[in-house]
């Protein structure tokens, strides 16, 4: 009786309180049911320190019933999300919702016991208690036969050992103790000056600066700062946080806030906008009036390619533009609003080219930056079959433009596509049909991937002309074979014939297919250049013949674009592409 007594006695204590958490407790009525069966069994106490009644043994304490809160509009907290990851701020991409999510103050070993904080203690083994008890105003709990135990200041990874030893003073070794954070001390934080949706927001004491920003969407990149956000209470300033510290070096303040507290973001301080090679290109801030160079290049994180910078100073209307090594940057003072640009200004050493195909020797040639394609070819080794009248030069820069043009081609087409008229209803309906079938053939077309081949072999100034690093020369073979592919029944190689005319030859592969157009026929040359079939029809060793489809669309329009974006494929990529 008297350990019963004793039990409900230090429940008693925190019992206005500790009835509050079981209102709010997520724990089912039938979990809360079967501890209230469990815990009369042994003679304990519940939760709420309610005593136990033998008795009744499977009767749960009546609670008020839970009231849950209407969810608030998410709406506006996701969209300041997304502005934040759009910002050009560096900084802003903080506050995406990653800190708003729920605290983890349970699990901190380092967070501090204050007043207001709730511990569960429960004790097992010959004497049974399952409670949660209420740091108090003089940062004290009251634990059972010890009386007042003060834990203010206790981190929340020692809490065990402290309860443990005081209640070791009146229990025996046997009975087993355990004490952990229930809950920090709920608290409401303001945030305010420069952030996207001041206000009061909840949460814990050991909740971070982070976690109360997010919630208030995070500083508005265009008007608060990321260098000063003071942390006050009355008129006192506790704390300044400068979050690049944060970002750059994993440095944040740690300390706890009480019910009340300030967060104020402070008015944006002076910027410098970084681009170009950069690993950070973005809007930076700086304190003072004036900063140098050498600051933003530790915090941009310039590219090894990087050599030099631009900065473009900000007078108003005129801009003026200044050039600078990254060396000097000691030496170079930015003001508010300046633009600098990171770039790369210094000439390769070496080249390198490849050389595939009928030839002997190496196939990379390493060669100084300007060399020319006689140089090169003064270098390779042909052979007897090597067709060097035929070189082909295959060139990155001419397949970026190339896929450039096509691109460009292709999108021309989707916008006459979607924006045709129609006069009647019937036509309306044709439009469409047609309108579908093309814009399922721009997607085929889009994944076409052009050659970058460039015609040399005619060009009396080949030998001069400035290779590029990444350039490719191919040597064709003479294998004396013609290729004849695109809309034939049976496209193949076949061997050459001066006797045969191309006619013939698109016969040895099979004929015409029936969506064949029988005059549009491209003769694709080894050396790079192209002819059209139905007017010049010689066929020389080595070249492609290919067959071009119908086009068979009711607005005239459509078939003339496409017409153009299948030639220009059949030239760029070698590749017919059927309807």
């Amino acid at each position: 009786m008297l350990r019963r007594f004793i039990a409900a006695g230090a429940v008693a204590a925190s019992f206005a309180v500790v009835s509050v958490h079981a209102q709010t407790s997520s724990r089912s009525p039938a979990i809360g049911q079967m501890e209230y069966a469990a815990l009369a069994a042994q003679g304990g106490t519940l939760l709420t320190g309610a005593p136990v009644n033998p008795a009744v043994p499977n009767v749960a304490p009546v609670l008020p019933a839970r009231v849950d809160t209407p969810m608030p509009d998410t709406a506006p907290q996701n969209n300041d999300y997304t502005a934040n990851m759009a910002s050009d701020a560096f900084g802003a991409q903080l506050f995406t919702g990653a800190f708003s999510r729920d605290s983890s103050a349970l699990f901190n070993p380092s967070h501090v016991i204050s007043v207001g904080d709730r511990i569960q203690l429960r004790m097992w083994n010959g004497y049974n208690l399952d409670t949660v008890l209420v740091v108090d105003a003089g940062g004290n709990i009251l634990l059972p036969e010890v009386g007042p135990f003060h834990v203010q200041g206790t981190t929340n990874g020692n809490l065990q050992t402290a309860v443990g030893n005081a209640l070791r003073r009146a229990f025996a070794s046997k009975v087993s103790i355990y004490a952990s954070l229930l809950a920090a001390q709920p608290v409401r934080v303001y945030v305010t000056g420069a952030v996207r949706r001041p206000g009061m927001y909840d949460g814990t004491s050991s909740d971070s600066v982070l976690r109360y920003l997010d919630q208030a969407g995070g500083i508005d990149p265009d008007r608060g700062s990321f260098l000063d956000v003071a942390i006050k209470r009355g008129n006192q300033t506790l704390d300044v946080v400068n979050l690049y510290d944060f970002l750059l070096k994993g440095d944040l303040t740690a300390r706890q806030l009480n019910n009340g507290d300030v967060i104020f973001v402070q008015a944006r301080k002076k910027t410098v906008k970084v681009s170009g090679l950069a690993e950070n290109a973005k809007r930076f801030e700086f304190l003072g009036d004036t900063a140098r160079l050498d600051q933003f290049v530790r915090l941009a994180r310039p590219l090894p390619s990087a050599t030099n910078v631009r900065v473009v100073r900000n007078t108003g209307t005129v801009k003026n533009v200044e050039y600078f090594p990254i060396s000097e940057g000691h030496q170079i003072t930015l003001h508010d609003g300046d633009e600098i640009d990171f770039t790369a200004d210094k000439r390769p050493g070496t080249i390198t080219v490849r050389v595939e195909g009928e030839h002997a020797g190496p196939q990379e040639f390493v060669l100084p930056y300007g060399s020319r394609m006689g140089q090169l070819l003064k270098q390779v080794q042909f052979t007897p079959e090597s067709d060097t009248a035929s070189i082909q030069l295959f060139r990155l820069s001419v397949k970026d433009r190339q896929q450039a043009l096509l691109a460009t081609t292709l999108k021309s087409l989707e916008s006459s596509v979607l924006t045709a008229r129609s006069g009647t209803a019937e036509e309306a309906q044709l439009r469409k049909e047609e309108a579908a079938l093309v814009l399922q053939w721009v997607e085929r077309a889009k994944k076409i991937e052009a050659s970058g081949q460039t015609l040399i072999s005619k060009s009396a100034a080949r030998d001069d002309l400035l290779l590029e690093n990444g350039d490719v020369l191919r040597v064709p073979v003479k294998d004396g074979l013609v290729l004849v592919s695109g809309e034939v029944l049976f496209p193949n190689a076949i061997a050459f014939d001066r006797r045969m005319e191309l006619d013939e030859l698109i016969q040895q592969a099979g004929g015409f297919s029936q969506n064949a157009d029988t005059s549009r026929i491209i003769i694709a040359h080894r050396d790079g250049s192209f002819s059209d079939g139905k007017k010049d029809g010689t066929v020389y060793p080595g070249d492609e013949i290919m067959v071009l489809p119908k086009i068979d669309f009711k607005t005239r329009q459509f078939a003339k674009d496409v017409f153009q974006i299948l030639y220009q494929i059949a030239i760029s990529a070698k590749v017919v592409l059927g309807l």
